[in-house]
């Protein structure tokens, strides 16, 4: 019986659908995660009276048609890319993005990656680097007798030197954006690749046309609404249990239909 194929793609689906829910509620305090939803699409039709067929020879045609469908599928599972809240952490080297913009981060094989996650740090050699010590691109280096780092929202970056009374400039923070943020391949470590559905990234400096700023002592919170996520989980296990409930409906018919041919 078609119905039990049909039923176990819905199964699948929403087995995909609960599995996506779950990772956007695992981050729900990983700092720059942007939340991922499942969009689904109907899979081909069987036709056996197609709408508009001609009846007769007079003209008259088919106003409905007859046609079975075969299910569901997942086609992808885009971010939501909208903006997190913003929580400060007084800490010199948090930065967060107000509106668009990536940070580019210097991967160890030379490649670039992309990240909402401004919270970085100082290695060894007193380079802003992130959490796993990959280095912020085009680099800033804070000397070590710097008493205070400031950062403003155009990303200049500057600090306070021991007697002296003017600042030392110390470069500027860039940022990079995407024709299509969507299009961005995760690679995990809160870090994205551009890809060929993403188009070229565009550097620019923060403030500019078409770019957030910066807030330091700040960090972006995931867009993941508990209440939300809540919901949706509510909602795929619903549909997994009624499409569960069809493949046991469809299982008592084929036995009532086998035990008339037996009797």
């Amino acid at each position: 019986m078609r119905a039990l194929q049909t039923a176990a793609t819905g199964m699948a689906a929403q087995e995909l659908n609960v599995q996506t829910i779950s990772n956007n509620i695992a981050n729900l305090r990983t700092t720059g995660f942007k939340r991922q939803q499942v969009q689904f699409q109907d899979l081909l039709y069987e036709n056996l009276r197609r709408a508009g067929a001609s009846t007769s020879d007079q003209g008259t045609v088919i106003p409905a048609g007859l046609s079975i469908g075969s299910g569901v599928k997942t086609v992808s599972t885009p971010r939501d890319t909208s903006q997190g809240t913003l929580t400060s952490t007084s800490k010199p080297y948090d930065v967060a993005v107000r509106g668009e913009g990536y940070f580019k981060i210097r991967m160890p094989d030379g490649t670039n990656a992309y990240t909402r996650d401004g919270s970085f740090n100082l290695d060894a050699q007193g380079q802003m680097v992130n959490q796993n010590g990959y280095v912020l691109d085009p680099g800033i280096t804070v000397p070590q007798n710097a008493t205070s780092v400031l950062i403003s929202a155009q990303g200049l970056v500057q600090a306070s030197m021991p007697g002296q009374t003017a600042l030392q400039s110390l470069g500027t923070i860039n940022l990079t954006r995407f024709i299509n943020k969507t299009g961005l391949n995760s690679i995990g470590d809160n870090l994205f690749q551009e890809t060929t559905a993403s188009g070229t990234p565009i550097d620019g400096t923060p403030s500019a046309e078409g770019f957030g700023n910066l807030l330091q002592n700040y960090l972006e919170d995931a867009n993941v609404n508990a209440v939300t996520e809540i919901s949706g989980l509510i909602a795929a296990q619903r549909a997994y249990e009624m499409n569960s409930k069809v493949i046991t409906a469809a299982d008592q018919m084929l036995s009532s239909t086998s035990q008339m041919f037996r009797g």
